[in-house]
């Protein structure tokens, strides 16, 4: 019986498990959104909700315990710098988790899993960029004017 034995196997012994689910978190919170399949997805959410947990505690033990668990130390960095003061405010529900269709060489069913709000972060980070470009064209345009008169 497998009483209190939560958690998907994912076809893995427990080492090859816990360095998937390991590198799939540092992913996640790099990149904000990461295409994987639906089991893994799903294995993966409880684990970076914790993370994004310890990052709204941002004590020096905390900082360890995600240091011990993540890959990279960029990772860490954007957890605690942007990712804790991001949901600050939040209770819970960090992630999403979006099917997209299915894998075309093998079948497997696809799901994004992202931050929620990130879509709003790269939205603003975007206008921002096309603001820019607007004004430097505009600027590159009243130049050559004003030398004509």
């Amino acid at each position: 019986m497998r009483h209190l034995r939560g958690g998907a196997k994912l076809k893995r012994d427990k080492g090859a498990r816990n360095s998937l689910l390991r590198g799939l978190v540092t992913s996640v919170i790099e990149q904000e959104r990461v295409v994987t399949t639906v089991p893994k997805a799903k294995a993966v959410k409880p684990l970076v909700d914790r993370m994004i947990t310890l990052a709204k505690r941002d004590t020096l033990h905390a900082r360890r315990q995600a240091a011990a668990f993540l890959y990279t130390p960029e990772a860490v960095k954007k957890l605690f710098d942007t990712l804790g003061t991001r949901f600050g405010q939040r209770p819970g529900g960090y992630t999403r988790i979006t099917r997209v269709g299915f894998r075309k060489g093998d079948g497997a069913e696809q799901a994004v899993i992202e931050l929620v709000g990130s879509e709003l972060v790269k939205r603003a980070a975007e206008r921002a960029k096309r603001r820019e470009e607007r004004l430097k064209a505009q600027r590159e345009g009243r130049e050559p004017e004003e030398e004509q008169q």
